[in-house]
């Protein structure tokens, strides 16, 4: 914070800051008198059947008046259920993929909606890495978003990283290919940002870690992007085994040259 980096925006975590002081939220304040700050969320489990939860849902209201974000933003996920036999609600603290089927375009709206009125804003939503698949999947995931965003009016955070694990854990013939099909047939107007992170190889499985360097091939895929949609605020995760400032700086500083680049395009 002391040597104040030129960085177009910080993001955090919603839920880390839902306290009504501390020296959390003092922070965070800080942040906000130097940068644009984005929340993002991981817990609001927009693609629970069970609902959203109205005391989370509260919280985040209240940190968005308080920090007035550029933007808001959470997952394509489930993680809320009642237990078998038991009323009340439990939080899977997980971000659980969901079906891309008719039922759950119905849940996922619905919850997106009840969200973004009480915010009284549009927010993103994000694309998941994902780990398992259903059996009953009958909407390709870009046109699910592209339904998504037409029914509620909220945007996409297109996770660049996330498509790429997905893609290598399919054993596709081509991932980078496969990738780029994925962001060509999203709507031009529906991504509003675009995250970039590091994955990491465990024995017959990808997984998105957010603990190292974006690789050269999701630099490719956000070339990709950034042809199709233009300039678009642009965040590298990085919270797992986490390195010096400069490397954080620098995958930074390559994201905004090739921003800059798209926009002199």
């Amino acid at each position: 914070m002391d040597r104040t980096p030129p960085l177009g925006f910080v993001e955090v975590h919603s839920e880390n800051f839902f306290a009504d002081g501390g020296a959390a939220l003092a922070v965070l304040h800080a942040a906000r008198e130097r940068y644009d700050v984005s929340l993002h969320g991981v817990g609001l489990a927009l693609g629970s059947a069970a609902g959203v939860d109205p005391w989370h849902l509260d919280r985040l209201a209240r940190l968005a008046q308080r920090v007035e974000p550029a933007r808001v933003s959470d997952h394509a996920c489930f993680a809320r259920a009642p237990r078998a036999g038991a009323a009340a609600v439990l939080h899977a603290n997980d971000l659980l993929p969901i079906a891309f089927t008719d039922e759950a375009l119905d849940i996922l709206s619905s919850n997106v909606t009840q969200v973004q009125e009480r915010l009284r804003r549009t927010i993103l939503v994000e694309n998941l890495s994902a780990y398992l698949s259903f059996a009953d999947d009958a909407i390709a995931e870009p046109q699910f978003f592209a339904q998504l965003c037409r029914r509620t009016g909220c945007g996409m955070l297109l996770d660049v990283n996330n498509i790429m694990v997905n893609a290598l854990n399919l054993g596709v013939a081509n991932p980078l290919a496969h990738c780029k099909t994925y962001v060509d047939a999203l709507p031009l107007e529906i991504v509003g940002e675009i995250h970039l992170a590091g994955y990491c190889e465990a024995d017959d499985i990808v997984i998105d870690d957010h603990g190292s360097r974006v690789r050269p091939d999701v630099w490719s895929v956000y070339a990709h992007a950034l042809n199709r949609f233009g300039s678009v605020p642009t965040l590298v995760e990085w919270d797992t085994d986490v390195p010096a400032l400069q490397v954080l700086l620098d995958e930074a500083e390559r994201a905004s040259r090739m921003l800059a680049e798209a926009v002199a395009a």
